[in-house]
C-alpha cells in the first residue's frame, strides 16, 4: 500500500474551496442588486408620494377657487331676489298710502261715490267706496313702521351683508385658495424633517384680473328692469275709462275720464319708488280757453327712493292749494304750472297731492358686484403648481400639476344656447389638466 497520495487526490486537494469564493462574489452581486433596487423604489416612492400630493394639492386648490366663484354666483342671484323683494315692498307702501287717502276723499264726497258709480259704473262706486275700511292703514308705510322696517332689513343684507362678503370673497380668493393648497400638501407630509425639504410655487396663474367690480349701471340695470318685469304686481298700473255721454257740442269726441295711474321704478340713484294715483277729471267749457278737463283726485301715494327724488317726471307741483274755493282751477294751472288740462292721461293734482305727502324710504340704492372681467379672452382660471423635495435619499425632485376651474352647465340648456362664462349661474368646476386635456374632475 502507497504511502503517499496519487496525483489525483493532489489535484482535488488544491481545488478545494474555489466554490465558496465564486459563490462570495455570486451574493455580493445579488446584494449590489438588491441595494440598487432598494434605492431605485426608495426614490419611486418618494416620486409617486410627491405627484399624488401635488396633483392632489393642485386640484384642490382649483376646487377652492370653483366654490368662490360659485358663491359669487349665489350672491349675485341673492341681491337680486333682495332688489325684487325692496320693488315690491315699496308698490306695496304706495298702494296703502293710495288707499288711505282715497278713503278720505270717498268719506268727505270729494268726488263723491254715486257721481262715480253713475259716471263710470257700480264696480267703479263700489271700489271707491270700498277704500273706506283702508284709512286703518295710513301709517303703514311711514319710515319706522312695518313696511319700512322691511324695507330697510332688505337693504341691511344687500350691502352690509351679500355686498361686503363678495367683495371679501373676490379679495381674499387668492390666499384663500394657496392655504388650500399648503395645507394639503403638509398633510401629506407630517414629518418635520421632511417638510424642512419641501417648497411650493405656483405659476403660470390667470386668477389676478380674472374678476372685476363693476358699479350697477347700464346692463345691470336693465337687467333688474327684465326681472321685474316678471312680477306682474309691479306692472304699470294704467288704466282709462271714459264716461259715454257726450258733454259739450264744442268737443264731441271728449267725455269724463276716470284715470287710474301707477307705476314702480328705479331712480337715478337706484333707489326703488312707486307712485299710485286716481282721478276723475270732469270735462269742462268756457269761452276763454274752451274744452279742458277738471281734475279732482280720488287718492294718492308715492314712495320715493330718497329724499331728493322727484316722482318720476311725472307733472306735478310741490305746493297745490289744498282745494280752489278762491281761484278757478283753470286760473290757476295756467298761472302756475305747465300742465296739459286739454288732454293729456296724466293726473297732476293727485301727483302733487302725492309728492306732498311722500314717505322717504332712503335706502343705498343698488349695490357694486362682483363679475368675471372678460369672459371673451378668458373663460377659465388654470395655473401651474410646482412642488419640489430636496436631498431626498441624496436627490432633488421638482413635479409639476396642473390645474383648471372652468365653466360648464351640468346639463344643456333646453334651447341649446351657450352661456359665456359668468359669475350668475353657479356651474364652475374644478378639474386638473395636461397639454390642455382634462386628466381628472
Amino acid at each position: 500500500m502507497a504511502i503517499f497520495p496519487s496525483h489525483a487526490a493532489r489535484q482535488l486537494r488544491r481545488q478545494q474551496g474555489q466554490a465558496l469564493v465564486l459563490g462570495i462574489l455570486l451574493l455580493g452581486v445579488i446584494g449590489l442588486a438588491m441595494n440598487a433596487l432598494f434605492s431605485t423604489s426608495r426614490l419611486v416612492s418618494v416620486k409617486a408620494r410627491q405627484l399624488n400630493t401635488v396633483d392632489a394639492a393642485a386640484y384642490s386648490g382649483a376646487l377652492i377657487q370653483a366654490r368662490a366663484l360659485n358663491m359669487q354666483a349665489y350672491i349675485n342671484i341673492a341681491q337680486t331676489g333682495h332688489q325684487m323683494a325692496m320693488a315690491h315692498l315699496v308698490t306695496l307702501g304706495s298702494w296703502a298710502k293710495f288707499s288711505a287717502t282715497q278713503g278720505q276723499q270717498v268719506s268727505v264726497g270729494n268726488p263723491p261715490a254715486y257721481l262715480i258709480g253713475m259716471m263710470f259704473g257700480s264696480g267703479h262706486m263700489q271700489g271707491y267706496q270700498s277704500a273706506r275700511k283702508a284709512q286703518a292703514i295710513a301709517t303703514i308705510a311711514n319710515p319706522g313702521n312695518e313696511l319700512f322696517q322691511a324695507f330697510e332689513a332688505h337693504d341691511k343684507a344687500v350691502h352690509k351683508v351679500l355686498q361686503a362678503a363678495s367683495l371679501a370673497i373676490d379679495k381674499t380668493l387668492e390666499s384663500a385658495r394657496n392655504r388650500a393648497i399648503e395645507k394639503v400638501i403638509l398633510a401629506n407630509y407630517p414629518e418635520p424633517q421632511i417638510r424642512k425639504a419641501l417648497s411650493w410655487d405656483i405659476h403660470h396663474d390667470n386668477l389676478q384680473g380674472f374678476s372685476a367690480v363693476y358699479q350697477p349701471t347700464g346692463n345691470y340695470r336693465s337687467f333688474i328692469g327684465q326681472v321685474a318685469g316678471v312680477y306682474r304686481f309691479l306692472d304699470e298700473r294704467n288704466h282709462v275709462h271714459k264716461n259715454f255721454w257726450m258733454v259739450n257740442k264744442q268737443c264731441p269726441s271728449k267725455r269724463h275720464e276716470l284715470r287710474r295711474k301707477g307705476q314702480t321704478d328705479l331712480d337715478e340713484k337706484g333707489n326703488w319708488q312707486s307712485i299710485d294715483t286716481q282721478s276723475y277729471h270732469a270735462l269742462r267749457s268756457n269761452r276763454w280757453i274752451g274744452c279742458y278737463f277738471r281734475e279732482y283726485p280720488m287718492g294718492w301715494g308715492w314712495v320715493p327712493g330718497n329724499a331728493n327724488s322727484m316722482a318720476m317726471d311725472l307733472p306735478h307741483t310741490e305746493s297745490p292749494p289744498d282745494n280752489f274755493s278762491g281761484i278757478d282751477f283753470w286760473r290757476w294751472v295756467k298761472k302756475a304750472t305747465q300742465w296739459n288740462i286739454f288732454g293729456g292721461n296724466h293726473n297732476p293734482l293727485a301727483n302733487s297731492r302725492a309728492v306732498a305727502e311722500r314717505q322717504r324710504w332712503e335706502g343705498g340704492g343698488l349695490a357694486n358686484y362682483v363679475d368675471i372681467a372678460n369672459a371673451r379672452k378668458q373663460s377659465s382660471v388654470e395655473f401651474t403648481l410646482s412642488l419640489t423635495r430636496k436631498n431626498a435619499w441624496g436627490h432633488d425632485f421638482t413635479v409639476h400639476s396642473r390645474a383648471q376651474t372652468f365653466f360648464e352647465r351640468p346639463q344643456v340648456r333646453a334651447d341649446k344656447r351657450v352661456e359665456k362664462a359668468n359669475f350668475w349661474h353657479p356651474f364652475w368646476q374644478a378639474r386638473l389638466v395636461e397639454a390642455g386635456k382634462k386628466v381628472f374632475e
